[in-house]
């Protein structure tokens, strides 16, 4: 029996088989046309050979989700456009690109531990943590006083990733991030 999932229930970064393809989704949005059926909006990426693919699915349609076998490793580094994993247990080392990690890649710290995801023998794609500790390295000053609400402000953190934070977060200080959304959940 395959692991299946309703298309209604896809989400951003669930990898799926369809048409004989494995697929990574990107983005999915669960369109209700007036008197029409709902159906499924999907963006995906080949694991492959990286060619972008657009498919609605029915909204009753049912995917065959891919399973996936998970190994502990810890990141190494970054050479040019990929990224270096040694699995824990074994010292072996593997590496995925950037096109394969995505926006994954801005979480990542060297020799932070998380989990590779393989399907068959082939790394895929790694599973982040709910939240990461970041430092700020680059942020706009605050200017007192200059408005009554809560004021943000975009800050730039050590993995590049940029993030609008509240007025009072200071270069230097780390912050916590939420894996999922990318948005700034407290100072550390």
């Amino acid at each position: 029996m395959a692991n299946t999932i309703s298309a209604t229930k896809l989400r951003k970064g669930n990898l799926i088989k369809h048409e004989n393809q494995l697929l990574r989704i990107i983005e999915a949005t669960h369109v209700t046309p007036g008197n029409l059926r709902g159906f499924v909006r999907v963006k995906m990426r080949n694991i492959r050979n990286g060619s972008l693919i657009d498919h609605r699915f029915r909204s009753e349609d049912v995917v065959e989700r891919a399973i996936l076998d998970e190994r502990e490793m810890q990141y190494l580094y970054k050479d040019g456009s990929d990224f270096y994993f040694m699995d824990t247990s074994t010292y072996e080392q593997i590496h995925l690109s950037d096109e394969a990690l995505g926006d994954s890649m801005l979480y990542l710290l060297p020799e932070s531990t998380i989990n590779v995801e393989f399907y068959e023998s082939d790394p895929v794609g790694i599973e982040l943590p709910q939240t990461v500790d970041l430092k700020v390295v680059e942020a706009v000053p605050a200017i007192k006083g200059a408005t009554a609400s809560a004021q943000l402000k975009p800050a730039t953190l050590e993995t590049g990733l940029v993030v609008n934070v509240p007025a009072f977060v200071e270069v230097g200080e780390k912050i916590r991030v939420n894996t999922e959304t990318g948005e700034y959940l407290s100072r550390v």
